[in-house]
């Protein structure tokens, strides 16, 4: 896991939490609504490395930890319609995907193993071989 209930509430208040995860008026967190949202900002940041690293991520940087968080903290936001999501909460969702879209294109480094050697800038890589080819070079050059 990226992040944890108690990396939660080192950001967000025990009520506050509480406020966002009892649907069932337990006056207590919901674990479950907890873990829900902790795997939707997982996949999501998988999806922003995939390609770039090796996936499952071997340790957790802090950066990644961070960024769970508030991806995870938006995520709870955001389950509840009438419950007003602050532009704090707003802003670091946006600064979170502006910083997955950086580590995507290498701009930042998580300073971990990569899976072979990332692509660079307006590169393009292709699983095609020579052999692959409908037209030859020498069919190519005769047009």
């Amino acid at each position: 896991m990226y992040c944890s209930l108690e990396d939660l509430k080192k950001q967000i208040q025990e009520d506050t939490l509480i406020q966002l995860t009892d649907d069932d008026q337990s006056s207590q967190i919901d674990s479950t609504i907890i873990d829900e949202a902790v795997i939707y900002s997982e996949t999501l940041i998988d999806g922003y490395l995939r390609g770039r690293y090796v996936l499952p991520l071997a340790s957790v940087p802090a950066v990644i930890k961070i960024l769970a968080v508030d991806l995870t903290i938006y995520r709870l936001y955001s389950r509840r319609f009438q419950t007003e999501t602050s532009d704090a909460v707003t802003e670091k969702y946006k600064n979170s995907i502006k910083i997955l879209e950086q580590i995507q294109r290498g701009i930042i480094s998580l300073g971990i193993e990569t899976a072979g050697r990332p692509p660079e800038l307006g590169e393009y890589r292709t699983n095609k071989t020579f052999e692959d080819r409908r037209f030859s070079k020498q069919a190519l050059n005769e047009y």
